[in-house]
């Protein structure tokens, strides 16, 4: 129950919003909260004695960020949105501007390393591949500094991305996720961290794997420590030692 809580992680908890159904581009789903400022999630990670946090993007600060990362090749192999600043800027700007995502930027002590983009799957392309219900959440991310790829890393901010969309909004029973199918490191991680590799299937532009988290599988089996084949926890640190030493967020 514990880790069910948001105030301890999240920077500003808010009521669900109320619900009001609305259509948009011939979907019906809930109207959404307005999206929020500054940093909206923090965990201090004992593993790396380091805290990291997810915080809202701010346009015109990050547009140089977006722009590097998404030129790296190996961002660029799976994103497909390399370009110019402009072109960086245009993505941000659309992103903004879209009810149903909201563009993060994950940071370990401060220091950038990856973009994250949460949506509501109702209004998603995914939605016909997984008859996303009301509140499912999902979610895409690109690392964009080499130096935090590693597995102890991902470790942090896999369960952390998927913790902080349970806790946005406690009628959200799913986290899904459509990684391109060939991509083999990340379908691996998705499933020690939880996610069931339900399907593949065909998007126009890339030929994806459906990958869902369960809100009770995620607490009922404490993966916000992801776990290894033989299902013992992945980082010497414990479930009661994390609670005891998680920071409190701040705005």
């Amino acid at each position: 129950m514990q880790w069910q809580r948001p105030a301890p992680w999240l920077a500003a908890p808010r009521e669900p919003f109320p619900q009001v159904h609305v259509m948009s581009d011939g979907k019906r789903h809930p109207r959404r909260p307005p999206k929020q400022q500054g940093v909206v999630y923090a965990r201090e990670i004992p593993w790396l004695g380091q805290t990291l946090t997810f915080r809202a993007v701010d346009v015109e600060a990050d547009v140089p960020l977006l722009h590097r990362w998404m030129n790296d090749p190996v961002v660029a192999h799976f994103w497909q949105e390399e370009g110019d600043a402009a072109h960086q800027r245009a993505y941000l700007e659309r992103v903004a501007a879209d009810p149903h995502a909201t563009g993060l930027i994950g940071c370990f002590d401060g220091v950038p390393f990856g973009y994250f983009e949460t949506y509501w799957a109702r209004e998603d392309r995914i939605a016909p591949f997984c008859d996303a219900t009301d509140y499912d959440r999902g979610w895409h991310v690109l690392v964009g500094e080499a130096r935090f790829r590693g597995r102890q890393w991902l470790t942090a901010w896999m369960p952390s991305i998927s913790h902080y969309l349970f806790l946005d909004d406690c009628r959200t029973q799913r986290v899904v996720i459509e990684p391109r199918a060939d991509n083999l490191k990340m379908r691996k991680s998705l499933s020690r961290c939880g996610y069931a590799l339900i399907k593949e299937f065909d998007f126009p532009h890339k030929r994806a794997v459906l990958g869902v988290l369960l809100r009770e599988r995620f607490f009922g089996e404490a993966l916000w420590m992801p776990q290894t084949p033989d299902g013992l926890q992945d980082t010497p640190a414990k479930p009661h030692d994390l609670i005891a030493t998680t920071s409190y967020a701040s705005s």
